[in-house]
């Protein structure tokens, strides 16, 4: 009894002294020197906040955004500074970027589409697969559900083929290449895909202008490649924005192996047990499969993902 006493005071006392250390260093006056804070008059930090220096140059897609434009500057300035200090979602978009860049990135190439493009995809869902959109866009490009047939894209009930980040990216290089040929500069291209190639000409024709840092546009698509431009200033020079992220913290692209099949599979969690499998992980490795089954019609081919 006397020792379970004696330790029971032991850990009061120790609590005790660990509170009054945590009180004594919340209190501590800072060096009024330091950079990163200043002291308010009652001896507590206040942290300091700048805004970020504008690059002297930048380009998209090749192309240089015109900042002797003092108009164009403070656009691409307030973007920055809206974007620059958002470092949780910043950083989980870095670490999204290991696993999904290497494929967004080499559908580009394939498609003879810019790198810079893949910055359209993080301003459009911020590589959040299951981004979806109050007006029913979804996944990584963000396309509608009547739209994205027109580029390829299955999309139904039990396949929708916007969440499979492949084939999404192969849509989105075939709406940037018919941009690109109607409007003969990328910029137009990736802003367009904000506000539509019909509505990106109806602008262009009344203003009788092409040139995206010409013209003016509902606030949205004014601000659309700007954004795109500040995220990627930030996010190709993370370490600039206080970003600190290694090789070892991104998540790495899923490993798989792949099954065929041509015929009708009536229930996906049967099918994923007979091939080593879950249904959560066959929904985490094929998030375009959208119910419990899947249909497939004479002729018909899907692949599908296991964890390898």
């Amino acid at each position: 009894m006397k020792s379970r006493t004696r330790s029971i005071i032991i850990f009061i006392s120790g609590l005790m002294i660990g509170v009054i250390v945590v009180t004594c260093i919340s209190l501590k006056k800072i060096d009024p020197g330091t950079t990163a804070v200043e002291v308010g008059h009652d001896g507590r930090p206040q942290y300091k906040w700048y805004a970020p220096e504008l690059p002297t140059s930048i380009d998209f897609a090749g192309e240089p955004v015109p900042l002797d434009k003092w108009e164009v500057k403070e656009k691409l300035d307030r973007e920055l500074l809206v974007n620059a200090y958002l470092h949780g979602s910043q950083l989980y978009i870095l670490k999204l970027a290991g696993r999904y860049f290497p494929a967004i990135e080499a559908q580009l190439k394939a498609n003879g589409v810019p790198d810079d493009f893949k910055y359209v995809c993080i301003a459009e869902s911020s590589l959040q697969q299951n981004a979806l959109s109050g007006v029913g866009a979804a996944s990584f490009w963000q396309f509608m559900k009547d739209t994205g047939p027109n580029y390829g894209l299955e999309i139904s009930d039990e396949v929708d083929e916007r969440f499979n980040v492949v084939k999404a990216t192969d849509a989105a290089c075939k709406y940037f290449n018919m941009a690109h040929e109607k409007f003969g500069t990328w910029t137009a291209a990736a802003a367009s895909y904000n506000c539509g190639m019909q509505g990106y000409q109806n602008q262009s024709d009344f203003q009788e202008a092409t040139n995206y840092y010409d013209l003016i546009f509902p606030d949205e698509t004014n601000r659309y490649v700007y954004r795109i431009i500040a995220l990627k200033y930030i996010l190709s020079h993370p370490k600039d924005f206080g970003l600190e992220i290694g090789s070892s913290d991104e998540y790495k692209p899923l490993r798989s192996r792949t099954v065929e099949v041509d015929k009708t599979i009536d229930n996906l969690t049967d099918f994923a047990k007979a091939n080593g499998s879950s249904y959560k992980m066959l929904k985490i490795y094929n998030p375009w499969l959208r119910a419990h089954k899947l249909t497939v019609k004479n002729g018909k081919k899907y692949e599908i993902a296991f964890p390898q």
